[in-house]
């Protein structure tokens, strides 16, 4: 795929022949570190990353007036597709009314940023923007946005695609190609040009045999993430052959693929074979389209036939998928894999290993410490362990209705034993689509999910993306009190410290269904084989995993008869015009976007202030310093927060400035159309520890005074204003530009060049 888009683009300009010859030698190239262009057919966004892409658009425009062009030559290329799925939080949950209140919550928080969406859907030619409350990006783009071939004007080629969300590659378990990149990789392909990155090594993962009938999708992919991880395949592609993948659902394959960024690799690539024609079936594309699509990828010979013979690979490895058994990952990391049967002795052991990935450095004497809090007029007690969170959450799993029937299935059973969970658990259901929704309740299991507390919260990221909102106080306050490692269990892919919520230390990843059990339980430290997972409030006896765990028969067996293709048509019918809150908003009409200077949210970047038609010379950089040396598994995650902006972080800090009271700070995914936002929030997260001074949370040494500093600073200034002002007083010759990376928003100083590098920095 890669080799047909350089042939169908080559131009000798942009693309050329030689280009076309190193894909074709690629076992050799490959191992050389060799760059290639790569013209991806469309982008999608979600709104997170999205909103500043649109600002960098509309301050192209102003930019294009100032210098006497036409500001309306400014617009994507090729089309892009929106989704505004990251808003959303769980501040109100396990009600009835819990989706409408949120929905109600979410546009009153981000009116200003919505107006602004919609405004870049009018002035923006190929443009689509989905509105609030539709779904998850990912899962939208794999049940309707995804073309799998493209037909335009009569010539055929595949859909390939870049996503400034990493987990974009969730889209390659269809077949297609994609990946998550920066803002500015993400914008040269909006504007026509091709991202040149590194012909990879492809790792082939062969897969052999069929689940198990207890093990699920999400045993599945936390086994594979831990397998490659293991392997190293960072910068890598990763494609699965073999016979196992004729027995994996779209939906399975859409899971593994998902996580390629926990594992390390640039895309986790199924083929396109039988299961992808009747997933678009299913999903309700039209028979035209898919006469079309199997033609063409047969035609080209891009559908897999696994009868044949094996690919070449650079490295393979392989796993039997009837040895995959119930797991979860963390307390973490998503590669930190436990088997369930050895969740009470890891967690155990984790309690008291000193402070690191496996550890939370708790004194022996104080193993055993419990805090009694009053929750609605009873006394609860918290321990170790205790679960304060269960989250059916994330594309990951919400697209897969296996593990969403499967969670369902042990709720029904749960509630007819006799069992409930506590009302202190903050448990939610933010399903990836509103086909979630449709097929639970035409199958009768919504009801009982329902009554454990997971009603709908909304369809979004919500506590994957680390919107969970705020624990009822009493839980948090008993928790701060006794410096106890909390925990939660969410259907998420990631779970580093300080994401899902500040309160909980320890957090697990794991299947829809188990989040169900946990949530029964109560606590990570159980061991379900040898415990009951609770006692039956009608019989008074004790209730095992085992006794209410569903067969992988009565789950298939529900999936067949109730997902239905009229269901997705349903859903997806009216997605851009179904929610009156996005119909009631009225953007400007201009073609021109004027920036609101008061405004937190929309901040016009200072990327154009001196833009002139003369091309700068690049200069060298003097002087420049290491701001934090963080060491290793330091992620995107923990140096581009997207969740809650603390009241005591230069953000909040920066906005109370600005009037805004700490109840409207929202979060800093949702203010990353200002760039002062996310200056100050590079570098905020509380648990992350700089080598240069030993201790946690958002402090440097300054230079040259040596003094240990949080990132304001003395006189107003960000860690990004030191290090102009020490480069400026050193008087280097060139001009810095501070650059805000896309996906990873690492602050780097530097000479203006071109994004080039698909590559992510781990």
């Amino acid at each position: 795929m890669l080799l047909e888009s350089a042939i169908r683009n080559c131009d000798n300009f942009a693309i050329k022949q030689a280009d076309v010859e190193n894909i074709l030698n690629w076992e050799t190239t490959s191992k050389h570190d060799i760059e290639i262009p790569f013209r991806p057919a469309r982008v999608i966004l979600q709104d997170f990353t999205g909103v500043p892409a649109v600002v960098d658009l509309a301050a192209m425009r102003q930019a294009m007036k100032r210098l006497g062009g036409d500001p309306e030559r400014i617009n994507p290329l090729v089309p892009v597709d929106l989704v505004i799925d990251h808003s959303v939080q769980v501040d109100v949950y396990g009600t009835e009314d819990a989706f409408e209140q949120n929905v109600a919550i979410e546009f009153e928080r981000n009116e200003e940023r919505f107006r602004f969406l919609k405004w870049g859907a009018d002035a923006l030619k190929n443009m689509l923007i989905v509105p609030p409350g539709s779904g998850i990006v990912h899962q939208v783009n794999l049940e309707y946005l995804a073309r799998c071939v493209f037909n335009e004007n009569g010539v055929l080629y595949p859909d390939s695609l870049v996503g400034t969300d990493s987990h974009t590659t969730m889209i390659n378990g269809l077949g297609i190609v994609a990946w998550g990149v920066g803002g500015i990789e993400a914008e040269a392909v909006m504007l026509g040009q091709a991202i040149s990155m590194v012909l990879p090594e492809v790792v082939g993962f062969k897969l052999t045999g069929k689940l198990n009938e207890i093990a699920t999708a999400t045993d599945l992919v936390l086994t594979v993430t831990q397998m490659l991880r293991a392997k190293g395949v960072v910068g890598k592609f990763v494609e699965f052959y073999g016979p196992g993948c004729a027995a994996l659902s779209i939906a399975d394959r859409a899971t593994i693929s998902n996580m390629a960024p926990e594992y390390g690799a640039t895309i986790g690539f199924f083929p396109a074979d039988g299961n992808s024609i009747d997933y678009l079936r299913q999903t309700g594309r039209s028979e035209e389209q898919l006469k079309y699509v199997e033609e063409y990828l047969r035609t080209q010979g891009f559908f897999r036939d696994y009868n044949g013979a094996d690919p070449v690979f650079t490295t393979t490895l392989e796993l039997d998928l009837s040895t995959v058994e119930p797991c979860l990952s963390g307390p973490k990391r998503p590669h930190d894999r436990v088997p369930l049967a050895d969740m009470k002795a890891d967690f155990t052991k984790c309690l008291t290993n000193k402070v690191g990935f496996k550890g939370f450095g708790i004194a022996e004497e104080k193993k055993d410490t419990v805090a009694k809090f009053d929750f609605n007029g009873r006394e609860y007690t918290l321990k170790h362990g205790s679960v304060v969170i269960a989250a059916i959450t994330s594309c990951t799993n919400t697209s897969n209705p296996d593990v969403l029937v499967a969670a369902g299935l042990l709720a029904r059973n749960a509630v007819n034993a006799g069992l409930i969970v506590e009302p202190y658990v903050k448990t939610s259901l933010s399903p990836g689509s509103a086909v979630v929704t449709r097929y639970l309740k035409d199958a009768g299991l919504q009801s009982y999910l329902d009554k454990l507390g997971f009603t709908l919260a909304g369809y979004g990221c919500m506590t994957c993306i680390g919107n969970s909102g705020p624990l009822p106080e009493a839980v948090a306050a008993a928790i701060e009190k006794e410096d106890l490692v909390a925990a939660a269990v969410l259907s998420g892919n990631r779970n580093f410290e300080g994401r899902v919520n500040p309160s909980t230390r320890a957090n697990y990843l794991a299947s829809p269904p188990l989040v169900v059990a946990y949530a029964l339980a109560g606590t990570v430290n159980i061991d379900f084989k040898t415990e009951p997972i609770g006692v039956s409030t009608t019989t008074g006896k004790p209730v095992f995993l085992a006794d209410i765990w569903p067969s992988r028969a009565e789950i298939q067996a529900a999936v067949a008869k109730h997902v239905q293709p009229s269901m997705f048509t349903d859903a997806y019918g009216k997605i851009t015009t179904g929610n009156a809150r996005w119909n009631a908003l009225n953007p400007p009409k201009s073609r021109l976007y004027e920036f609101d200077p008061k405004s937190t949210y929309i901040k016009c970047p200072p990327f154009f202030d001196n833009l002139t038609l003369d091309v700068p010379e690049p200069g060298p950089i003097v002087n420049a310093r290491v701001l934090l040396n963080l060491g290793d598994s330091i992620t995107t995650d923990h140096i581009s927060p997207a969740g809650s902006i603390a009241r005591n972080s230069p953000a909040a800090r920066y906005l109370a400035e600005r009037g805004v009271s700490p109840r409207d700070f929202n979060s800093y995914g949702s203010r990353r159309g200002n760039d002062e936002i996310m200056a100050r929030g590079t570098f905020a997260n509380t648990r992350i520890i700089n080598k240069f001074i030993g201790q946690a949370g958002p402090k440097t040494i300054h230079v040259p005074s040596g003094e240990v500093r949080t990132p304001k600073g003395e006189g107003g200034r960000t860690w990004g204003g030191w290090a102009r002002r020490e480069l400026t007083e050193a008087r280097a010759p060139q001009r810095l530009s501070a650059r805000c990376r896309g996906w990873d928003r690492r602050w780097t100083f530097t000479t203006p060049r071109p994004a080039t590098s698909a590559r992510r920095p781990r």
